[in-house]
């Protein structure tokens, strides 16, 4: 499994709408994409325009398919205007 995690300051202006894109990229990662299995979106409780995401898929196969998935694409276009801050892991998880 591939664990992708990203951290995003987003512009405080900008926030209810990208929370918004974000929870529609995850909706549709989960429901069409049979190797995306987990798109949590947390937010900082401190400073809210702290968003971090933990996504799990199959292999580095699997996330390059979501990155070019129309409602990725979508997301990506809307939310490079709202974003001021972006850092992305890739993450191999340790099976036990």
């Amino acid at each position: 499994m591939l664990a992708v995690c990203v951290d995003f300051e987003i512009d405080p202006a900008s926030l209810d709408a990208f929370l918004t894109i974000i929870q529609n990229d995850a909706s549709d990662s989960l429901a069409n994409e049979v190797g995306c299995h987990q798109f949590d979106i947390t937010q900082d409780p401190q400073n809210p325009t702290k968003i971090f995401l933990y996504e799990l898929y199959d292999d580095a196969f699997a996330f390059e398919v979501h990155k070019k998935a129309s409602h990725y694409l979508e997301f990506h276009q809307l939310a490079s205007e709202m974003v001021t801050a972006k850092c992305v892991r890739l993450l191999q998880k340790i099976n036990h």
